[in-house]
């Protein structure tokens, strides 16, 4: 007699945990598919590259990676490892008038305002309908609505030889060492 309310109650607990993963449209719950958290430290991390959007964004980024990012980057290895998460801290670039007074001429930009900062996540087992990859956006400190949120995996998926990742490793400077 004990089995049959086991059983029920293991049944009970699966079926739970999967509702609790799914909305009622079907689609993954936020929790599941986009990063809600800032990681800790993501500042501390080391570059990646850097990036400038135009058009409407018209921003300067650093990209950063933590320590699994980079190892990664370095050796080449796709696809990335799960607990490699990567930065791209955005700004608004203005023109720097102490530089340009000194270059005689306006050609100097540096970061300005801040727009936002995103985050891409490697979990392939938390984020498998996502290509493995979870995405966070934020804006002073609060993540991104969900219908922002949705636009993110739709663009990245369309790399998918480079693990949905945009930014390549920035080659290091030429070195005059040795010379």
């Amino acid at each position: 007699m004990k089995r049959i309310p086991l059983s029920l109650l293991a049944a009970a607990t699966v079926a739970g945990a999967v509702a609790s993963t799914f909305s009622g449209s079907g689609r993954p719950n936020e929790e599941s598919t986009f990063v809600t958290r800032i990681p800790p430290g993501y500042r501390d991390w080391r570059l990646i590259s850097v990036a400038h959007e135009e058009g409407d964004l018209h921003t300067f980024a650093a990209v950063l990676g933590n320590d699994v990012a980079i190892k990664a980057y370095r050796e080449g290895k796709l696809p990335f490892p799960d607990g490699a998460i990567i930065a791209a801290l955005h700004y608004r670039h203005v023109p720097s008038e102490e530089n340009n007074r000194v270059f005689g001429r306006s050609q100097s930009f540096v970061a300005g305002p801040p727009t936002n900062v995103q985050f891409m996540v490697k979990d392939s087992k938390r984020y498998a309908s996502t290509g493995g990859w979870g995405f966070g956006h934020f804006q002073q400190g609060k993540p991104g609505d969900e219908a922002m949120m949705q636009t993110c995996f739709p663009c990245h998926a369309q790399i998918r030889a480079r693990d949905l990742v945009f930014t390549r490793y920035a080659p290091p400077p030429q070195s005059s060492e040795g010379k």
